[in-house]
C-alpha cells in the first residue's frame, strides 16, 4: 500500500474520483456497520459504527446495520446478539438492518447467498474473473516455489496465475468437465496487468496501487458461499450505500473493490471511503488488543463476553462501572478531534460538531487513565437521586437496610472522589458500619499518650448534646479544644480515626451527625478501648 503515485511504467490507470456524494442533489446519505459475528466486538468497531452513525445524523441519512457472516468456519454462537446489544447500550441506533428491517433486507448475508453467484459468473462471462482449481497442497508449492525463486510477491496473481490450474490455462472444455463432474473450485477476480487503481480517501487523501501490489482475490468459495470482497461490494450497491466509513485495515482491500464496481458495470455508483486510523495501545506502540487490557486491567470490549466454547469470561466496559454515554464520549475522541477543545460531549452534540475531513490520518492512542477521568466526569453531573439508585442494589449485597434520601445526602458528599459508582462503598462505608480496624499509619502519627484521654473528653461533651446537628457538634468540640489550649489537628484527626478508622472521609462533624449520637459514642469508646500504640 502507497499513500503517494508510484513511479512505473503503466498501461492505464482506473481511477475513482471523489465525487462528494453527500452534496449530490436527491443524494441521500445511507452508511453501513458491517461486523461480522466472529466474537465479541471489539471497541475499535464500536467506533467504527459510531463515526458512520453521526456521520448518518449529521446529515439526516441512514445508519444500517448489516451481519457479515460469510465465513461460517469463523461463526461464533452468540456473537451476533452480542453486536445487537452493544450498540442498543452504547445509544447507537440502527435505522434499518439486522433486528429492524428494510427495504433492501435481509441483512445477513448468509440469507442473500443465492444472489452472489450470479454476481461471480457475470465476472467470469466478461472476462473479469476465472474458475481455479488449485488443491491446498498445489496452492502451498506454488508459496514454496516462489519463495526459493525470491519471487518479489508470493501470491496468487497476474504473474504466477499462468502457471496455476485454472481457466485461463486449462481448456474450455476441460474446465466445463471439472464444473460438471462437481470438481471443487473458487472463482478469482482478474486483475489488471500493469495497472495502477487511484482513488481518494476523505480521510487519507489520494491514494495509489499499482497491480503489482494486488493478488487475484477469491471471491466465490467452493462451499457456495462468497468471500468478504465480493458480498461486500454487492450489498453495498444494492443498499444503495453512499459512504464506507471503516478502519484503516481496509484500506489494502479498496482498489479490489473498486475493481469490482468497475467490473459489475457500477463504476457510477462508487461510493466514496473514509479509512480511520487504529487505536493504539496505551504505549502507542501497535494496535490496541485483549492482551493489553488484560495485562492492564481495563476492558477492550463494550460488554462481557463469555467465550461459548472455553467458558473465558472477558471484562466489559458496561459491567466495568462505565456509563454508555461515557463509553462513547472516549470512543469519539479517538481521532477525531472536534476542533476545539472541548471533551465532553453528548450525541447530539457530536453530531452538530462531526465532520470526516477531522478525523485523524494517525493512529489514536488509547489512555486507560483518561476512560477512567471521562466516566468521573459524567458521574459527578448526574443527579444524587440517580447516583443513590445506582449504589441502593451494591449496599443491599451488603446486607445493610437504609433510606433513599439517606444514600443521596453521602453521594452528594463523596461523588467526587470517585470514577464509579462500585466505588461509592469504599468512600462512604463509615457511615453504614463501624470500622473494623484502624489505619496503622494514621495511628502511629496521630494517636499519642494523652489522646484516650481527649476523646473521652469528647465523648462526655457529645453526649450532653440536645441537638446533635453539624454546626452544634462543631461548635462543642472546637470550644474543648480552645478550651484545653490544644491543636485542632491534633484532636480532630484523632477524632476522625475513631469514626472513621483512617484519615479519609469528607466533613468530620456532617459523619457525626449522619451516623447519630449513639454510633459515634460507641465508635469513640470502641477506639480507646482497642487502639494500641
Amino acid at each position: 500500500m502507497l499513500y503517494e503515485k508510484i513511479p512505473i511504467p503503466h498501461r492505464f490507470r482506473i481511477f475513482a474520483a471523489s465525487k462528494s456524494r453527500m452534496f449530490m442533489e436527491n443524494m441521500e446519505v445511507r452508511v453501513r456497520f458491517a461486523p461480522s459475528p466472529t466474537g465479541p466486538l471489539h471497541i475499535g468497531g464500536v467506533r467504527t459504527a459510531l463515526f458512520n452513525f453521526l456521520f448518518a445524523r449529521k446529515y439526516n441519512g441512514k445508519f444500517i446495520l448489516r451481519i457479515e457472516d460469510t465465513d461460517q468456519n469463523r461463526y461464533v454462537e452468540g456473537a451476533e446478539d452480542y453486536i445487537v446489544n452493544s450498540l442498543d447500550w452504547s445509544g447507537i441506533k440502527v435505522d434499518e438492518g439486522v433486528g429492524v428491517g428494510g427495504p433492501y433486507g435481509p441483512y445477513r448475508q448468509s440469507e442473500r447467498k443465492e444472489m452472489y453467484r450470479k454476481y461471480a459468473e457475470d465476472l467470469v462471462r466478461e472476462g473479469h474473473a476465472y474458475y481455479a482449481f488449485d488443491t491446498t497442497e498445489e496452492l502451498e508449492m506454488m508459496r514454496q516455489r516462489l519463495q526459493e525463486a525470491k519471487a518479489e510477491s508470493q501470491q496468487y496473481n497476474v504473474s504466477s496465475r499462468n502457471e496455476m490450474k485454472n481457466s485461463l490455462t486449462l481448456p474450455e472444455k476441460e474446465v466445463q468437465e471439472k464444473i460438471a463432474s462437481g470438481e471443487s473450485y473458487v472463482i478469482r477476480l482478474k486483475l489488471p496487468e500493469d495497472s495502477m487503481v487511484e482513488f481518494y480517501d476523505v480521510v487519507l487523501g489520494h491514494i495509489t496501487f499499482h497491480s503489482s501490489q494486488l493478488d487475484d482475490k477469491i471471491l466465490f468459495k467452493s462451499d457456495g458461499m462468497p468471500t468478504y470482497h465480493l458480498a461486500n461490494v454487492v450489498d453495498d450497491h444494492l443498499m444503495k450505500i453512499s459512504h464506507v466509513i471503516r478502519g484503516s485495515e481496509w484500506v489494502n482491500s479498496t482498489p479490489i473493490h473498486i475493481l469490482l464496481y468497475r467490473y459489475l458495470g457500477w463504476e457510477d455508483e462508487i461510493p466514496e471511503f473514509a479509512h480511520m486510523p487504529l487505536i493504539l495501545k496505551p504505549s502507542g506502540k501497535g494496535k490496541l488488543s485483549k492482551r493489553d487490557g488484560d495485562k492492564e486491567g481495563f476492558p477492550v470490549f463494550p460488554l462481557e463476553w463469555k467465550n461459548p466454547e472455553t467458558g473465558e469470561i472477558s471484562s466489559g466496559y458496561r459491567e466495568s462501572g462505565y456509563f454508555p454515554e461515557a463509553f462513547v464520549n472516549i470512543l469519539a475522541l479517538l481521532g477525531w478531534n472536534p476542533g476545539d477543545n472541548k471533551e465532553i460531549m453528548d450525541l447530539p452534540e457530536m453530531t452538530d460538531l462531526f465532520s470526516l475531513k477531522k478525523i485523524g490520518k494517525s493512529g489514536a492512542r488509547f489512555d486507560p487513565e483518561k476512560a477512567r477521568w471521562f466516566n468521573h466526569q459524567y458521574l459527578v453531573k448526574k443527579a444524587n437521586s440517580q447516583l443513590a439508585r445506582l449504589f441502593m442494589p451494591i449496599l443491599e449485597e451488603k446486607g445493610i437496610q437504609t433510606d433513599l434520601s439517606f444514600v443521596e445526602e453521602i453521594v452528594n458528599m463523596v461523588k467526587e472522589r470517585v470514577n464509579f459508582v462500585a466505588e461509592l462503598w469504599d468512600q462512604s462505608f463509615f457511615f453504614f458500619v463501624a470500622p473494623a480496624g484502624y489505619d496503622a499509619k494514621v495511628v502511629k502519627k496521630r494517636w499519642k499518650e494523652d489522646t484516650p484521654g481527649m476523646m473521652k473528653d469528647i465523648m462526655e461533651r457529645l453526649s450532653t448534646l440536645e441537638s446533635f446537628e453539624e454546626a452544634v457538634i462543631e461548635k462543642s468540640v472546637k470550644s474543648y479544644i480552645e478550651e484545653k489550649e490544644l491543636g485542632f489537628g491534633k484532636v480532630l484527626n484523632a477524632l476522625r480515626l475513631c469514626i472513621v478508622g483512617s484519615g479519609m472521609g469528607p466533613g468530620l462533624f456532617k459523619i457525626i451527625e449522619m451516623i447519630g449520637k449513639e454510633e459515634s459514642l460507641h465508635r469513640i469508646d470502641k477506639a480507646i478501648q482497642e487502639i494500641k500504640r
